[in-house]
């Protein structure tokens, strides 16, 4: 059972921005992906694993050679660059070197952002990576978002919970997860989240992380959504 709907929904090709395809030249083979390779893409990837532990870095890369590849699979035109520039920081937020008192997505977004103003994108390309960041743990959203949200979403899911991993060939898989391994990806991402949920959980009363705190860390209570509405200060 698919509890965030339909992974790939047919309307991902249709609103794409303006494709910024790299040249032949401006490509190479990772993991046996062909991926573009231009000087932004870069400093994505090392600015990645500058800021993040070695867990999330690898799930960073093979999230982004997932995307990589259904886009290649479906001939989806799209933004290269901002493909992989939001896929490599999608997670940044959640690393420790970033501690900032919001949910960890938006926090990761709004760095990614700016990693996008300093890399020379316009407003458009930096709204696009920072709504992929900011709901790429919101797939019943960003899947029907434009392509280069849906696409990066789509790369991140299947690798975080296994969501279309029927539709890559197994070989695909293996190959980038041998390239890239996991390193104990389940237990290290739980760990961070009960990270953020005990140093600042009102960050998490409304998103995922909530299911993390209830499982995981004592104590751990969020308000509910229907006593906050029944409560609010209106007669009717």
């Amino acid at each position: 059972m698919n509890p965030i709907g339909n992974i790939a929904p047919v309307s991902i090709a249709t609103t794409a921005i303006e494709p910024q395809t790299p040249s032949a030249k401006e490509t190479r083979v990772v993991a046996g992906v062909l991926v573009p390779d231009t000087p932004v893409i870069a400093r994505a990837i090392e600015h990645a694993r500058i800021h993040s532990e070695n867990y999330l870095f690898n799930h960073a890369m093979r999230s982004w050679l997932f995307s990589v590849s259904l886009a290649q699979q479906r001939q989806i035109s799209h933004d290269a660059e901002v493909l992989a520039v939001a896929t490599l920081l999608h997670d940044i937020g959640l690393a420790q070197s970033f501690d900032g008192p919001l949910r960890f997505e938006v926090e990761g977004a709004n760095a990614a952002r700016q990693f996008g103003q300093s890399a020379g994108f316009d407003g458009r390309r930096c709204q696009l990576v920072w709504d992929t960041v900011a709901l790429n743990s919101t797939p019943s959203i960003a899947l029907h978002k434009e392509t280069e949200v849906a696409l990066s979403t789509a790369g991140i899911a299947l690798d975080w919970g296994g969501w279309g991993f029927e539709s890559m060939p197994r070989a695909r898989i293996t190959e980038i997860v041998d390239a890239f391994p996991r390193l104990g990806m389940k237990q290290q991402f739980a760990h961070a989240v009960c990270r953020i949920i005990e140093t600042r959980p009102a960050s998490t009363y409304d998103n995922f992380a909530r299911d993390f705190g209830e499982r995981f860390v004592p104590g751990y209570k969020s308000p509910s959504m229907v006593d906050i509405l029944m409560n609010a200060p209106f007669s009717e």
